[in-house]
């Protein structure tokens, strides 16, 4: 396939065949989705443990020593407590490996399907989290951190796509939201563990990390439960199987439409030797510039440093130790009931309105932040208990704009765009960004806190606005769209439709260039 012109061959879904498709909600659907969408589990109760069991003495002596020493100094300035690039590593090294993990995935999730690397994620997660628990030394806590990265980086490749491929498109993105759900729940979860393993000492710190085995051994056993989704049935060349499950989903046995779809999708799909050349080409250029750009301002919304550190940084602005705790289970709840909201107005609201919405609540959040600690804290200062409270209350405002926005459509955006010989590609890559953002942000963050002090709030703050102004003018609307006509999208797109190559469309007539009507969004 030529990189510009014309296309030829196999071109996927060239029609629109959406207003035939047939079916209802069942309850098998939902089920699967619910249990699949165990995978974001993993992600979030590591994000929700890591940054409790930092600021534990009984971790700190054992492993990092000059930290926790750093920590009970009184010269030490607030800002800086916890800058130790060994502590970030242990936090940033998962994420790491979950980079290099999720592109080794994408062959597996193409090839084998989706449930199978749903399941190596469950296994290599659950060996992480005991490694974890029994580490002896820094090398036995870092590998079980690589395995736990490994876990998720199979793990966040998969499940998005299959939540995509088994919804129906009008509720697409309601259940694709359950990924983000699980993952906050479990943030939720974590958050409120290390609030409890925090009294127990000296060991309470294995408790937080060995208790990842609970949501790992569900996401293992789900994903071996869990029908293979139609869309990789037919890519797979099983198109009656696919159909089988595609029948018992939708409910009914008209579902001829959609399996056409799938078909035409797959017959391309099948087509495609190297899905990492073919996403480079220009028919693909809108999908990968937004694989790349939605996890990157995903990551620049600072939430992760919010979470990640959410214990020390409270720590860090004067709270006392366990009021830093009870800070951090809040934010998690808030977090968790705010993807409810999303979940509940996504397909009816759509995508844009979410995101634009909570870019610019998140952004008044941040600058309201910058301004307290830049007039109220500093050096040596201490905020005041009025202000403390007002510091909270404004994160948790800037962690709900979050959860209803680019929380949960960072991951259903680039997961329902991609079509079919591409997708599992550009989930890959979509995931890879992810995680080196997510790696770069924890990695740096609290040296960026002890430099940049309230500055790094403003730092935020000028990402997430780059990033609403860009939503507003690039991204499509992609709510109502069946996945597998998702291509025909980007060619109605006034900017897009232009970096689009033309199909050509083999008739009985002789050929004939696929046209499509022009709109803005």
């Amino acid at each position: 396939m030529a990189g510009g012109g014309v296309v030829h061959g196999p071109v996927g879904v060239a029609k629109e065949r959406a207003q035939q498709y047939k079916g209802r909600v069942t309850p098998f659907v939902v089920m699967a989705c619910l249990v699949a969408a165990f995978g974001g589990s993993i992600f979030g109760y590591d994000i929700g443990i890591s940054g409790g069991v930092i600021r534990m003495d009984p971790f700190l002596r054992k492993f990092f020593p000059v930290v926790y020493r750093k920590n009970n100094s009184q010269n030490q300035s607030n800002y800086c407590k916890y800058d130790n690039q060994g502590l970030a590593a242990f936090t940033s090294s998962l994420y790491l490996a979950g980079l290099v993990a999720s592109l080794a995935a994408s062959p597996v999730t193409r090839k084998h399907g989706r449930r199978a690397s749903i399941v190596c994620g469950g296994i290599s997660f659950l060996v992480g989290a005991t490694l974890n628990s029994a580490a002896v030394n820094l090398p036995m806590l870092f590998l079980g951190r690589i395995m736990l990265g490994i876990g998720i980086g199979f793990g966040n490749q998969a499940v998005p796509l299959y939540l995509s491929e088994m919804a129906p498109a009008h509720l697409r993105g309601g259940l694709n939201m359950m990924f983000q759900l699980a993952t906050t729940l479990s943030i939720f979860s974590a958050n409120m563990i290390n609030y409890g393993t925090e009294k127990i000492k000296p060991w309470g710190w294995r408790l937080s990390l060995g208790l990842a085995a609970a949501p790992a051994l569900l996401m293992t056993i789900g994903g071996a439960l869990l029908p293979e989704t139609p869309n990789s049935l037919v890519e797979q060349g099983r198109a009656e199987e696919g159909r089988r499950v595609l029948e018992k989903i939708r409910g009914t046995n008209d579902v001829d439409a959609e399996l056409q779809d799938m078909i035409e999708a797959g017959e391309l799909a099948n087509s495609i030797e190297h899905p990492f050349r073919n996403i480079l080409e220009r028919r693909n250029r809108p999908q990968l510039v937004m694989a790349v750009l939605m996890p990157t301002f995903q990551i620049l919304t600072g939430i992760n440093s919010i979470l990640f550190y959410a214990p020390v940084l409270f720590q860090s602005l004067g709270f006392g130790a366990n009021a830093s705790l009870y800070s951090s289970v809040m934010t998690g709840a808030v977090l968790a009931s705010s993807t409810i909201v999303s979940i509940a107005t996504v397909d009816r609201w759509g995508r844009r309105a979410l995101l634009i919405g909570g870019g610019l609540q998140m952004i008044v959040c941040q600058v309201a932040v910058a301004v307290i600690l830049g007039v109220k804290f500093g050096g040596d200062k201490q905020l005041s208990k009025e202000f403390s409270i007002v510091v909270v209350v404004v994160f948790c405002l800037f962690v709900a704009a979050f959860g209803w926005s680019w929380g949960p459509l960072g991951w259903t955006v680039p997961s329902e765009i991609f079509p079919l010989e591409t997708r599992s590609a550009g989930q890959s890559i979509t995931v890879s960004v992810n995680l080196l953002f997510t790696f770069a942000i924890a990695q740096s963050f609290l040296s960026l806190l002890c430099s940049f002090k309230f500055g790094i709030f403003l730092f935020f703050a000028g990402w997430i606005t780059i990033m609403t102004v860009f939503v507003y003018v690039f991204l499509p609307e992609t709510k109502g769209v069946p996945i597998e006509e998702m291509i025909l999208l980007w060619r109605k797109h006034w900017f897009w439709k232009r970096v689009m190559p033309p199909i050509e469309v083999a008739a009985e007539g002789g050929p004939a260039e696929a046209e499509l009507p022009d709109t803005r969004l």
